[in-house]
């Protein structure tokens, strides 16, 4: 795996614009102001990215001044026009509230600020003398269309989930403890991106449907569905391949297998703007589920970007339609005791257009 050759990051152009159409719907809900604490939309907005043991804000006027609360010197440029610090620690030691000495501090410039927009808690006993309002309805709204430099940010991490399930080829063998395979796919990763990732996925468990890794030894004749996600700066990549432990998948494997490749190349085909997402899954569900007993118990696929599930989401408890510029996964499976695991397979998504940009390739055979 070739380690990337620029800088992980956002773009601040685009972090510009992002905050420009920020402005406009504040414009238009009559907000003076928003205090954004969400160290995401800090991120969206600003590119600037930290561990989240301290706070983070960014408050940004209807007019377009942008100012950044931080609890120390970035380590990269932020595309703010103000930068201003909080007490987050004494001595390294972090203070308790560290939203408290945040709001302390961005006090001053909320002078004149009568409704403010907030996307998380703003706790109003903070700011008494101001109307808040919930803005996470904008920003999720906002963040649906994703913009290039944050498809190149989701890029990488599928780079990092390829990387993990070539680890994964090399290692898996009856014996070896799924906890070693979660451990060099993992390495593998951090790797290929070169910085630290956040969360890692849901699904390491051989012989089930998922769960955990365990310190258990994988077995011969099961097979092995990982489900791996690779974040980077808050944007999550999810993907998901399934491998036969001993490589001798049985005929009954192999046909789930089958079906479920088929399933996930009818999406491929079938996904362009205005598709409705409960419908897909309807048809989806219609042809793999209850075949030869097995079965499809889950959603077909969700939304990525600043969260590991978000719109469009490929469920019937929705009724979400496909848009240009979403960025989602899909994810058939079959499973069953005869499966001893059954099969996943999950792709990434680019809506275009006219159709669909396949984001991942890593080989989806057993």
């Amino acid at each position: 795996m070739t380690p990337p050759t620029g800088p992980i990051g956002l773009d601040a152009d685009a972090c510009r614009a992002r905050k420009a159409r920020l402005c406009r719907r504040l414009r238009d809900e009559k907000l003076d102001a928003a205090l954004l604490t969400n160290l995401r939309h800090v991120h969206y907005l600003s590119a600037h990215w930290q561990r989240q043991i301290t706070a983070a804000g960014l408050l940004v006027t209807a007019e377009g001044s942008a100012t950044i609360l931080l609890a120390g010197e970035p380590e990269e440029a932020v595309v703010a026009d103000e930068t201003l610090f909080f007490e987050s620690d004494r001595l390294a030691t972090l203070v308790d509230d560290q939203f408290g000495a945040l709001f302390e501090t961005v006090r001053p410039r909320l002078k004149g600020v009568r409704r403010l927009g907030c996307d998380d808690v703003a706790r109003p006993w903070l700011l008494p003398d101001l109307e808040v309002v919930d803005l996470g309805p904008t920003m999720y709204s906002m963040r649906r269309k994703k913009d290039p430099d944050e498809v190149q940010m989701l890029r990488q991490g599928v780079a990092g989930c390829d990387a993990a399930y070539a680890a994964a080829r090399s290692v898996l063998k009856p014996g070896v403890k799924e906890v070693e395979v979660f451990a060099a796919m993992q390495a593998a990763a951090v790797n290929a991106v070169c910085e630290p990732i956040g969360d890692f996925g849901n699904d390491f468990q051989s012989g089930g449907g998922g769960g955990k890794p365990r310190v258990r030894p994988v077995e011969a004749g099961e097979t092995m569905p990982l489900d791996v996600s690779v974040v980077i700066r808050g944007y999550s990549s999810d993907l998901c391949r399934t491998f036969s432990v001993d490589r001798q998948p049985s005929a009954a494997q192999r046909e789930a297998h089958k079906l479920v490749l088929e399933a996930l190349d009818y999406v491929a085909a079938t996904v362009r703007p205005g598709v409705r997402c409960a419908a897909l899954f309807e048809e989806v569900f219609k042809m793999i589920d209850g075949r030869n007993g097995w079965h499809f118990p889950h959603h077909l696929g969700h939304g990525i970007g600043l969260s590991c599930h978000e719109a469009p989401r490929l469920n019937p408890n929705w009724d979400d339609t496909f848009e240009v510029g979403d960025v989602f996964t899909a994810e058939p499976g079959l499973y069953a005791d005869e499966l001893r695991g059954g099969s996943r397979v999950e792709n990434n998504y680019l809506v275009t257009e006219t159709g669909v940009e396949q984001l991942s390739h890593f080989p989806t055979d057993l």
